[in-house]
């Protein structure tokens, strides 16, 4: 579903098990142009694992962003997660006792100027730019205002033009002065429902009035990994329903829409077992909503 401010798409659509429901069966498809014919939005995950041993930052394939740019119609929008090659402070730790070795690579303009050059070939297709900034710990991040100015400074040498959007994964930085920062700096929120983050309906309650576009919201749900075990990464059915927090995402959407600004739903299989079968009762809610 789609309209000039509300967009609503799936976290990634490479899903064989989506045969039946978004795909046809058995046949040999282009995934991605099929599912633009379903919806006009998707998340894009893929380049977000960019960052690798020994410092090397992989950016996306030219050839593969021309093929997506080619299997999508006019209207049709990516939401893009920055690489975390540009987001993550430090390696990823094997165990918790291993050492921390930084990222020369975090919060780069040079890295981020390659990456944007990279998808250029998307063109108007391009939507919000999510960065994704893991739980940041005093070591890897001495405070919220600490992170504040390291961004501001890193802002100054991106390019206008694009929607860039903030997730931050420290439930303690969610206060005002950060929607303020991000207001400010005509960032766009990132509401995460899901892991450990707060509920997204208190924190907009909290700060609705400080909000900045776009505003993406992230249906993910609690338990990624009790989730594929109960649905065996088979993904097209509901398996774990969420009517309440449904009901609160209707109220939620249509303050915003009522505010004027635009909303991303980006939704993941993880929220309730299937993204496509969780849009339905989205769509659904919101039809019987409006009568």
């Amino acid at each position: 579903m789609s309209s000039d401010n509300l967009h609503i798409g799936t976290c990634s659509w490479k899903y064989d098990s989506w045969q039946g429901i978004v795909y046809p069966k058995g046949n040999e498809v282009n995934y991605l142009q099929e599912y633009s014919r379903h919806f006009a939005t998707v998340e894009v995950d893929q380049w977000f694992w960019s960052l690798f041993k020994g410092n090397t930052a992989v950016l996306p394939k030219a050839v593969v962003v021309e093929e997506y740019a080619r299997s999508v119609p006019p209207g049709f929008v990516f939401s893009i997660k920055i690489p975390n090659s540009i987001t993550l402070t430090h390696h990823y730790q094997k165990t918790k006792s291993a050492p921390l070795i930084p990222n020369p690579h975090f919060l780069s303009t040079e890295l981020m100027e390659k990456f944007l050059r990279t998808l250029e070939p998307l063109g108007d297709h391009i939507g919000p730019l999510m960065f994704q900034f893991e739980y940041l710990n005093k070591i890897k991040m001495a405070s919220l205002d600490h992170f504040m100015e390291m961004f501001a400074v890193f802002l100054q040498g991106l390019p206008d033009g694009y929607q860039y959007c903030i997730e931050i994964r420290n439930p303690n930085y969610l206060k005002s002065e950060y929607f303020v920062f991000l207001a400010e700096h005509h960032l766009g929120p990132v509401f995460l429902q899901g892991y450990y983050m707060p509920s997204i309906f208190e924190l907009y309650e909290k700060f609705k009035d400080q909000l900045s576009d776009p505003v993406v919201i992230r249906l993910h749900g609690p338990d990624r990994q009790g989730m594929e075990e109960r649905t065996n990464d088979v993904w097209d059915k509901i398996v774990e329903p969420r009517d309440d927090e449904l009901s609160q995402l209707i109220g939620m959407v249509k303050d915003l829409l009522k505010r004027e600004h635009q909303v991303f739903i980006n939704v993941n299989n993880h929220y309730q077992g299937s993204a496509p079968r969780t849009i339905e009762k989205i769509e659904a809610l919101l039809q019987v909503s409006k009568q």
